[in-house]
């Protein structure tokens, strides 16, 4: 249950709300020069740990927010203290040691995408992109890059979902050191530092 899991996550996010909301339709009003926010009850974000090289549990981050703007600036947040693992311990665990969400509560993802490339999706049409991001969690920041569909499910709304997972490496973001007290808490011989993340985002004006 890595913390890089929630970057990816928010990463992923991200870069799906920024297409979105970029979206312009054939059929639909116009997607430029309107803000788009993240409809958090219908987003998921979730990603996949993998214990002693074997055992892979599935989890998810409950809580996403975050807008694009009509000039195609988007920022989403991903709430760390709603990770949800299915065991309350092991939420405990990320919340208070992988994460530290007293002292980094939110992973945030900002993107910069151009409305008017996808000017011409009409509603109920698709498009595919690759979407680049910065994704900033326990104050480091890197770049990702994920491969994203964007549909036009409607007039007023927009849903992005990963094309592939976008793998996040706790290294990446400094939380080895992290991860290794995780899995001396469970008592596993290992925890994969490298994990998918996928994420269907929905966003609405």
């Amino acid at each position: 249950m890595p913390r890089f899991y929630l970057k990816a996550s928010l990463a992923v996010v991200a870069t799906f709300a920024v297409i979105a909301c970029s979206q312009g339709p054939v059929e639909a009003p116009s997607v430029t020069g309107t803000q788009w926010t993240v409809d958090t009850d219908a987003s998921e974000l979730s990603y996949v740990s993998i214990k002693a090289g074997e055992i892979a549990e599935a989890n998810t981050f409950e809580t996403v927010t975050g807008s694009v703007s009509g000039e195609g600036a988007a920022t989403i947040e991903i709430d760390l203290a709603s990770v949800s693992t299915g065991v309350d311990i092991r939420d405990e665990r990320m919340r208070d040691i992988f994460f530290v969400v007293a002292n980094n509560p939110k992973a945030t993802v900002t993107a910069q995408i151009d409305p008017a490339a996808f000017e011409a999706l009409g509603v109920g049409e698709s498009a595919d992109t690759t979407l680049d991001g910065t994704l900033s969690l326990a104050g480091v920041e890197a770049p990702f890059q994920a491969e994203v569909s964007v549909t036009r499910a409607g007039a007023d709304r927009i849903i992005a979902v990963t094309d592939k997972p976008v793998i996040i490496d706790a290294g990446r973001f400094e939380l080895t050191d992290e991860l290794a007290q995780l899995q001396e808490l469970a008592g596993l011989a290992s925890i994969t530092p490298a994990v998918p993340v996928t994420f269907s985002i929905a966003f609405e004006r």
